[in-house]
């Protein structure tokens, strides 16, 4: 993500990553798209993934988790041989400022609603710190 930030113009209000999936509210300073940003860190970070647990990985569940992505893969013809993200994103362009605190509250709410932390900016892979006034792990344009 702090690769994107740098060199793809990724713009980052909000974001979540939880065990299985991730939120974000983001945007792009440059010509970019979103949608290309995000592309391209799926396919690095997935691919970062698989090398990590085929090579470097002492995870118990190595085996099944890999298993699991090469499933996935071999299920789709546009995949070569593992998958680790979902196909595409649920993309929602935000106009008011009542729908950006609906969906902050909702992405930060994430951790809490799953019972890993008490509050908010407890979870150390969120933004709730920084929207908290302290700095979390990326950069976070607060609004």
């Amino acid at each position: 993500m702090q690769y994107c930030q740098k060199e793809k113009g990724l713009i980052i209000y909000a974001w979540v990553l939880m065990t299985n999936h991730m939120h974000m509210i983001v945007g792009s300073s440059s010509d970019n798209k979103v949608s290309d940003i995000l592309r391209d860190f799926k396919k690095f970070t997935s691919k970062e993934i698989i090398r990590t647990l085929l090579v470097e990985s002492t995870e118990s569940r190595r085996e099944w988790m890999v298993n699991r992505f090469e499933y996935a893969g071999k299920n789709d013809k546009k995949i070569k041989n593992y998958r680790f993200w979902q196909e595409g994103n649920d993309a929602q362009e935000i106009y008011l400022n009542d729908y950006f605190n609906q969906k902050l509250n909702y992405i930060h709410e994430n951790p809490v609603k799953a019972e890993i932390v008490n509050r908010e900016e407890y979870y150390r892979y969120s933004s709730a710190i920084d929207w908290a006034g302290g700095k979390g792990l990326l950069d976070v344009t607060l609004v």
